[in-house]
């Protein structure tokens, strides 16, 4: 269990909340995380990379020169891996990176990184208050209000995005936001700080409090 100052959007305390997720054991924690993480990055994996062999190359129907006589070696086909132009040796096709993990290990491995960031919390009751218009420089404000360095990588996790804060934060190259019902392995160990709205707290126990 950890406890959480909550502040507000000029960065003052506002109150206390607590955040309970049951986590891995220690001794298979990093070892579930990483395979966490690597499937996360094999499934964005397009998969689409494509080469042709020798049988699909365009050509190749006669033999480029005769057997003997030439000098040269011998060559049956234009179409060999071994002339510029030929067909690919072992290349890519197609594929599907995918790799299994079953529901059980992906939210313990979720709860187990999510833990692991406490120190790197912060709560925030009302973030982006008072934006009646998209307004990047006010988001840089806040953050710096909240003890957050400029330059730093932040993932700000709301239960309910607005349009506005949507806007706002899009145009900052190393500021991501996420929903609370979005969140995944990879983002809460990329980022240097984690921004979480008090209303997102409630939501992250609510959906994987459960064990």
């Amino acid at each position: 269990m950890a406890d959480c100052v909550v502040r507000d959007w000029q960065g003052k305390e506002a109150g206390k909340a607590s955040l309970d997720l049951k986590v891995a054991k220690e001794s298979s924690a990093t070892d579930l995380v990483h395979r966490a993480v690597v499937r996360q990055l094999a499934h964005a994996r397009q998969g689409t990379a494509s080469t042709l062999t020798r049988a699909e190359v365009a050509g190749g129907g006669r033999k480029p020169y005769k057997q003997k006589g030439t000098g040269r070696a011998r060559q049956g086909s234009i179409r060999t891996p071994l002339r510029p132009g030929g067909g690919v040796v072992f290349g890519p096709k197609p594929r599907i990176y995918n790799l299994a993990m079953n529901r059980k290990e992906r939210r313990l491995a979720l709860r187990t990184a999510l833990m692991s960031r406490v120190n790197d919390l912060v709560v925030v009751k009302d973030f982006g208050a008072g934006l009646a218009a998209p307004k990047t420089s006010e988001i840089l404000a806040g953050l710096a209000r909240l003890g957050i360095e400029g330059g730093a990588k932040v993932l700000v996790v709301l239960d309910a995005p607005s349009e506005v804060v949507r806007k706002s934060v899009r145009n900052l190259e190393k500021v991501k936001l996420i929903a609370a019902d979005q969140l995944n392995v990879f983002d809460l160990l990329h980022a240097n700080k984690l921004v979480v709205g008090e209303a997102a707290l409630a939501k992250i126990q609510e959906v994987y409090g459960d064990g």
